[in-house]
Formats: C-alpha cells, sequence, structure tokens
C-alpha cells in the first residue's frame, strides 16, 4: 500500500458538523448522506465558497473511547470568518501518514480506510494517536500522528 510521511504544522478548519455512529457500519452510509444533505440545503455551496489552498475535506474527530461514534465535518481552512452555523476546530501539529484513494466515491475511500487497519498498520508496525483524520476531497486520507513501534519516533 502506497503512503508517504509527512510533518504538517497546526492549523484552524472551519465547517458543518454531524455525529455519526459506527455501530452496524453505519458510519459507511451516514458520511456519504451528510455530504448530500449539506449539498441539498446550500451548506456545501458555501463551505466551498470560502475555500484557500487547500480546498474542501472530510475530518473524522471526537470519537467515543470505544470508537462507536464520531463527529463528522466537512471543512475548509479558517479565512478568519465563521459563520453562525458552523464549528471551528484546532487541529493540531503532527507526522501524517498520507494514503491516496482512487476510483468512484465513497466505495474507494472506504476501501482505502479498510486498507489501512487491516494491512497497512499490522503490516508497517505504526500505531495511530488519537485525534482528527483528514479526507481531502482529492480523496487522500491524512492519518494523524503515526508511531513507530519498530522504530520509535514522533
Amino acid at each position: 500500500m502506497d503512503y508517504k510521511l509527512i510533518e504538517k504544522d497546526s492549523f484552524k478548519v472551519i465547517g458543518k458538523t454531524k455525529r455519526i455512529t459506527t455501530l452496524d457500519g453505519e458510519n459507511l452510509n451516514l458520511v456519504p448522506l451528510f455530504w448530500k444533505e449539506c449539498q441539498a440545503d446550500g451548506s456545501y455551496e458555501k463551505i466551498c465558497s470560502m475555500a484557500g489552498g487547500m480546498g474542501v475535506f472530510g475530518i473524522c474527530l471526537d470519537f467515543e473511547p470505544n470508537y462507536e461514534a464520531f463527529t463528522y465535518m466537512i471543512a475548509v481552512e479558517d479565512n478568519g470568518e465563521t459563520p453562525a452555523d458552523f464549528s471551528s476546530v484546532e487541529i493540531p501539529t503532527a507526522r501524517w501518514a498520507v494514503f491516496e484513494s482512487v476510483g468512484p466515491m465513497p466505495g474507494a475511500i472506504q476501501k482505502v480506510w479498510e486498507r489501512i487497519y487491516s494491512e497497512w498498520i499490522p503490516a508497517t508496525g505504526y500505531q495511530q494517536e488519537e485525534g482528527p483524520q483528514l479526507e481531502f476531497i482529492h480523496w487522500v486520507i491524512y492519518l494523524l500522528r503515526i508511531i513507530s513501534v519498530r522504530f520509535g519516533f514522533r
């Protein structure tokens, strides 16, 4: 599985959020549905109008300890203006593992997530720290703060 490790300074994002359950794999349906809802109600167009160089992206954050739910955010980098119906989140400075997803959405990105957890993490010895996970609109996944069990670096 191809990937690269990058260092990225902290940055602030703004966008629309929704609490998502992972029970019975519902997140695989609820996240794409949230994108459709935001497109239908005009939120997505509003988000796109504020997009800077990083574009529009999805963020998984605020995971419950047992990973039974998380907050999903359709976001852009903060431009200094946060609409009243939007949330704001600080993404920490971190080392990220970056994976590309190619193919029809949402299936292609869901397959990459499956492979990260079933193949990549077990094969590399890396462990994921708690924190946000990013899905850029050009469908590259940034997995927060990878720690090497094998080499002991952060």
